[in-house]
C-alpha cells in the first residue's frame, strides 16, 4: 500500500488529499496536513471519494446506440464511426453546426485540449461548460468593473478579515472546509454578516443575518450605498486615485432611500445602517458570494452591485478584503481560464481580437473563425431547432442540471450525433449515440486551479480500468481521425507546456514549480514568478490608467414572480452530502445514507396551510413542468418560499427552473420561479 498526493475533485475549494493505493485500486483517501487550503481536512465527500471512482460502477468501454440499447464496441469502430458522421456534416452543414461542452470536473489539461479540438479541428468557437449556468456573471461582471473576472484574494485572508460577509453562499453545506475556516474566524473574533433569504448555517452564527426578499441583491446593494455616501464613509482618497464613475453613481443612489430599500428587500432601515456601517468601518471586510448572486436574469448586475460596494469603501488589494465568487465545482475556475467559452481563448484573451485570433492560428496551424460562438443554451436552442446537428459532452449533464429539463432533453433527442465523454452513465449520457469511458481523476497526470485562482498537480494513483481514456487522448486521438495531427501530445504535461506558452496568466508556470509551492495563483509571469495571492494591490487591468469603474443600475424583479395559479416562490440549491448531479456521491453509501431522496423544503406555516406533515408526498408544478417528490419542513426557508436540490435525477428540479437569461452572459434564472405545490396520494 501506498499514498499518491492529489487534489480533491468535488467542490471548488481544492483541498489537498492523499490517494491511499492497493493493488491498483484506490482503497482510502487522507488530509494533507500541511496544505495551504485545507490545512488537513477533508468534508465528507472527500473521504468518501474513493466509492465514486471505483471501477465496478464505471463505463469502461465505448458503447454505441443500437436501437433503445448500448452495446460495446472498439475503440476504433467508434472513433472511426464519430469521425465519419462529424466529416459529412462539417462538409454539408458547416462548422457552425458542431459544438462541444467540456468539463468542470476534468483537468486543465483535458479542457485545453477540448477547446483546441473545437477551435482547431471541428473551425467553430462553439465551446462552452457549465460555468454559463453558475459563474459567468461573475466573469463578465467584474471584468466590467475590475478588468478580471475571479476571486481576488485568498482563502487563507479569512485568517486575516475583521469582517466576512457572506451573501448569496450556503458554505457550510457547499465549500465545507472554507465554512469551517469561516466559523474558526469568528471564533477568533472577526464579525460575520450574512445575506440569504434563507436562515443557513453560517446566518445562525453571525453578527449579522440579512434576510433579503428572493432576487432583491441590486436594491440591497444600493441602499447600502446611499448610507454610505450620506453619511460620508465612502473611501475617498483610494476612490479619487483608483475608481471612475464615482459621481454618476453617487447621484444614482440618492433616490434608494433606507424606505425604498425596505419596500423593495425587506429589510428594515436599522438593519441596513448597521450593515452599511459595519462593512465601510471595518479595516479589513472580505466579501465573498455565490450562485445566490449569479443564477438571475439580472446575475451579471447582481455581480456588479456589489464591485460597487467593495470599490466604494476601498476594501480590495489588501490581505483580508476583496470581491470572492466561490466556485461550486472543483475546476470551474480552469475550465474558464482554459478558454471553454465561446468568446475567448485560454487566459481570457477575446476571439473578437484579430491580433489573438492570429497568434493561434499560427500556433495551431489552423485559420481561426470570425464568428463567436453559441453559448451551451444557445446550442441546445439551435439543436431543438434543426440548425445544431452534433454536439460532443464531456462530463457534463444537462439533461439533469440545466433549466427547463424537457426543453433540454427534446433538444439533445434531435441531434444527428451526441457523444458523450463519461465515467458513469448520466442521463445525458443515456440520450448519446457514442458514450466514450474517460478515465477518474485518479487516473490521470494533470492539473486543477481552486477558486482562489490556485493551479494545483493532480496525479495519477492507479491504472484506469480496462480502455478509459482521459479527455485530451480522446479529443487527440477523434482529431487524428478527422486529419488533424496538431492534439497528438503524449503527456499531460506537454499539454499543459503548451496551454501556457500561449496564455501570459499561466506563462511562469511548469509541473515542477507547482509541484514545489503546493500551486500557484495566477497571474504568474516574469513580474510575478511566484505567482499573485492578492489581485489588484496597485492597479487594475481593466483599462489603460489601471483604474476600476463603478457603474450605476436599477433593480429588476425575477422574470416570474408568483401569482394565484403558482403561489410560492421557488429557489434552489445544494446538499452537503450530495455533489452536482449525484453521479460520484450517490455511488458511496454513507453520503446516500444521509440524503437518499429528493426533497421540497418548505416553512412550517406553509406546511400547515397546506395541511402536509414531515415526508409528506407531494406534487410541485411550475409552467414547464412537474415533479413529485416529498416535504422536508424547516424553519430554514422564509414562508412563501421553497427550495429543491438539483442531486436527484428521480427528483429532478430542473423541470421547473426558469429559462428567461441574463442578457450579457445568457445565464438562466435557475434561482427563482414560480410554483404551486399539491398533496399527492402514495403509490
Amino acid at each position: 500500500m501506498h499514498t499518491v498526493s492529489s487534489i480533491c475533485p468535488f467542490c471548488g475549494v481544492g483541498c489537498g488529499m492523499g490517494l491511499r493505493v492497493d493493488n491498483n485500486r484506490i482503497v482510502a483517501v487522507e488530509p494533507v496536513p500541511n496544505h495551504p487550503v485545507s490545512q488537513g481536512k477533508l468534508c465528507a465527500k472527500g473521504w468518501n471519494t474513493a466509492f465514486g471512482v471505483d471501477p465496478e460502477q464505471r463505463i469502461t468501454q465505448p458503447l454505441k446506440r443500437q436501437g433503445h440499447n448500448f452495446v460495446p464496441v472498439s475503440w476504433v469502430e467508434a472513433l472511426d464511426d464519430i469521425a465519419e458522421q462529424l466529416r459529412d456534416i462539417l462538409a454539408n452543414d458547416g462548422s457552425q453546426t458542431v459544438g462541444v461542452i467540456s468539463c468542470a470536473r476534468a483537468t486543465n489539461e483535458d479542457n485545453y485540449a477540448l477547446q483546441k479540438f473545437a477551435r482547431a479541428v471541428l473551425q467553430t468557437h462553439n465551446i462552452d461548460h457549465c460555468a454559463r449556468i453558475c459563474h459567468s456573471p461573475s466573469v463578465a461582471g467584474l471584468a466590467q468593473t475590475l478588468g478580471s473576472g475571479a476571486m481576488t484574494n485568498s482563502m487563507a485572508d479569512v485568517d486575516h478579515a475583521d469582517l466576512i460577509v457572506i451573501w448569496g453562499a450556503d458554505v457550510t453545506e457547499n465549500h465545507a472546509i472554507l465554512g469551517g475556516r469561516i466559523i474558526q474566524a469568528k471564533l477568533n473574533g472577526a464579525k460575520l454578516i450574512v445575506v440569504d433569504p434563507r436562515s443557513t448555517r453560517l446566518a445562525k452564527l453571525a453578527d449579522l443575518h440579512i434576510p433579503l426578499h428572493l432576487g432583491s441583491n441590486i436594491a440591497l446593494a444600493n441602499g447600502l450605498l446611499h448610507i454610505i455616501f450620506r453619511e460620508g464613509w465612502q473611501a475617498s482618497s483610494f476612490l479619487a486615485e483608483r475608481v471612475e464613475g464615482l459621481d454618476r453613481l453617487q447621484a444614482h443612489v440618492t433616490a434608494w432611500t433606507p424606505e425604498r430599500v425596505q419596500r423593495e428587500t425587506g429589510i428594515t432601515p436599522e438593519l441596513l445602517y448597521r450593515f452599511a456601517q459595519m462593512y465601510a468601518h471595518s479595516p479589513a471586510a472580505m466579501l465573498c458570494y455565490g450562485m445566490g448572486i449569479t443564477q438571475f436574469a439580472c446575475g451579471t448586475n447582481n455581480v456588479i452591485a456589489l464591485s460597487n460596494l467593495v470599490l466604494v469603501c476601498g476594501q480590495i488589494g489588501r490581505a483580508g478584503t476583496g470581491i470572492n465568487p466561490l466556485r461550486g465545482q472543483n475546476n470551474v475556475q480552469g475550465a474558464c481560464d482554459m478558454g471553454c467559452l465561446p468568446n475567448v481563448y485560454s487566459g481570457y484573451q477575446s476571439v473578437n481580437d484579430e491580433e489573438v485570433r492570429a497568434k493561434f492560428a499560427h500556433a495551431w496551424q489552423v485559420p481561426q473563425s470570425e464568428q463567436q460562438g453559441m453559448t451551451s443554451l444557445a446550442m441546445m436552442h439551435a439543436a431543438r431547432d434543426g440548425a445544431m446537428r452534433a454536439m460532443i459532452i464531456a462530463g457534463e449533464d444537462p439533461a439533469l442540471t440545466d433549466p427547463d429539463q424537457t426543453e433540454v432533453v427534446n433538444a439533445l433527442k434531435k441531434l444527428d450525433l451526441l457523444v458523450v465523454l463519461e465515467m458513469h452513465l448520466t442521463a445525458t449520457a443515456q440520450l448519446a449515440d457514442y458514450v466514450l469511458p474517460v478515465a477518474s481523476f485518479a487516473e490521470k497526470d494533470g492539473t486543477f486551479t481552486n477558486c482562489e485562482r490556485r493551479v494545483q498537480r493532480v496525479r495519477k494513483a492507479i491504472e484506469p480500468p480496462n480502455s478509459c481514456l482521459t479527455d485530451w487522448q480522446i479529443a487527440g486521438e477523434l482529431a487524428r481521425h478527422l486529419g488533424n495531427d496538431g492534439l497528438s501530445w503524449q503527456t499531460s504535461e506537454q499539454v499543459f507546456s503548451e496551454m501556457a506558452a500561449l496564455t501570459p496568466i499561466f506563462s511562469g508556470m511548469t509541473y515542477d514549480l507547482l509541484s514545489q509551492n503546493q500551486g500557484l495563483q495566477w497571474p504568474c509571469h516574469d513580474l510575478a514568478p511566484l505567482g499573485t495571492p492578492i489581485l489588484h494591490q496597485q492597479t487594475f487591468p481593466l483599462q489603460a490608467n489601471g483604474k476600476a469603474r463603478v457603474i450605476s443600475l436599477e433593480s429588476a424583479e425575477p422574470a416570474e414572480m408568483p401569482d394565484a395559479e403558482y403561489p410560492l416562490a421557488f429557489t434552489t440549491q445544494r446538499l452537503h452530502f450530495h455533489y452536482g448531479c449525484g453521479s460520484m456521491t450517490r455511488c458511496a453509501p454513507v453520503l446516500e445514507r444521509e440524503t437518499p431522496l429528493g426533497l421540497l423544503l418548505m416553512n412550517p406555516s406553509d406546511a400547515q396551510q397546506y395541511g402536509l406533515s414531515q415526508h409528506a408526498p407531494v406534487r410541485v408544478s411550475s409552467r414547464r413542468g412537474q415533479v413529485d417528490t416529498r416535504v422536508e419542513i424547516t424553519a430554514d426557508l422564509p414562508v412563501g418560499v421553497v427550495s429543491m436540490p438539483y442531486h436527484f435525477n428521480e427528483a429532478p428540479c430542473n423541470r421547473l427552473t426558469n429559462t428567461a437569461q441574463d442578457p450579457i452572459t445568457k445565464m438562466p434564472e435557475l434561482k427563482a420561479c414560480a410554483v404551486r405545490v399539491e398533496r399527492r396520494v402514495s403509490p
